[in-house]
């Protein structure tokens, strides 16, 4: 008899294919978590969970009480309660490696976007207001020659690294949990601790994942540490920044501008702050979003799925 699996995301349909060649498949393109739905009545059975951005908690394990493994299809798992899972004897996974390059690559054109003021500038065009390209009101900043502040060097920073050294020949300063040799000597990166890093740096990137000891790690005191003229971009998750104090940051000149890609709710109420300001830069969480980068999230999460399904030890698996 095959296993039961909970299929909570859309897939591609070849991947949900392979899902159903080996389990039992239940398959919601999104959860509806009230009682008695049929999302919830699956759950009780479910030996396996697929998919992206659902809670799991103590509650949510209290009503899947045969769940083997979690497979995220993230490089994040701030929505798994790690320590719950475990305690229960539940695997957990996720998808890192596979989206390295292609979140850098975004991180970095919001970086470029953002100190180029691209998307002000294209409004300003399709408005009919450029009439003499000499305005200063088009002027950005420079990206080349600047001094990067990238803070969490995992994969993901790695690569947004290797871009601007070697594309921007900017120079790299960096804050993590630990230092990294290698890339000191690949990169010439060079580390700070925190308050050094946002004294220096002429663009921030936060790309840390959310933790209890990163959530809010950057709000009043440490944008008002920044340059005037710095640019903050946060691909991490919203919740690592304060975001009134962003807003307020924005608002006042403590920083010239921002990138963002993530909020602390998402997606942005039609009512947002953030909405009315140019000098934000605003994408609707797409770091990973091209079909070649998702397809090979979905499968990665399915062959972790399998795996655990059927008694091996899947490929990314999450260590408490």
């Amino acid at each position: 008899m095959k296993p039961k699996a909970l299929v909570y995301s859309k897939l591609p349909e070849e991947v949900l294919e392979y899902v159903r060649e080996h389990c039992e498949t239940s398959s919601f393109d999104a959860p509806d978590n009230t009682p008695g739905s049929p999302f919830t009545e699956a759950l009780k059975d479910a030996e396996g969970l697929l998919g992206a951005g659902l809670k799991v908690d103590a509650a949510f394990l209290d009503r899947a009480p045969q769940l083997k493994i979690v497979s995220n299809i993230s490089v994040g798992y701030d929505n798994l309660i790690i320590p719950e899972i475990s305690r229960r004897g539940i695997m957990a996974t996720n998808t890192p490696g596979v989206l390295n390059d292609t979140v850098a690559d975004t991180i970095f054109g919001l970086l470029v976007a953002t100190a180029r003021r691209m998307p002000e500038l294209d409004r300003y065009v399709r408005n009919g207001q450029w009439k003499d390209s000499r305005d200063d009101v088009q002027f950005g900043l420079d990206v080349h020659h600047k001094t990067l502040g990238i803070i969490g060097l995992g994969g993901i920073g790695e690569k947004i690294v290797q871009r601007a050294r070697f594309g921007f020949d900017m120079d790299i300063i960096y804050h993590n949990r630990s230092r990294n040799p290698k890339l000191e000597e690949q990169y010439g990166a060079v580390y700070r601790t925190l308050d050094e890093l946002l004294v220096e740096a002429d663009f921030v990137c936060l790309m840390t994942p959310l933790t209890p000891e990163t959530r809010g790690m950057i709000g009043e005191r440490e944008f008002k540490l920044m340059k005037k003229s710095a640019i903050f971009i946060n691909g991490s998750r919203g919740a690592t920044v304060d975001e009134e104090a962003l807003i307020e940051a924005l608002h006042s000149g403590t920083i010239w501008a921002a990138g963002l890609d993530v909020y602390v709710q998402e997606p942005l109420p039609d009512n947002h702050p953030l909405l009315s300001l140019d000098n934000a830069v605003l994408l609707p969480h797409i770091g990973s979003a091209t079909r070649e980068t998702r397809l090979e999230m979905a499968w990665t999460a399915a062959r972790n799925l399998v795996a655990g399904l059927e008694g091996k030890t899947p490929p990314n698996l999450i260590q408490a």
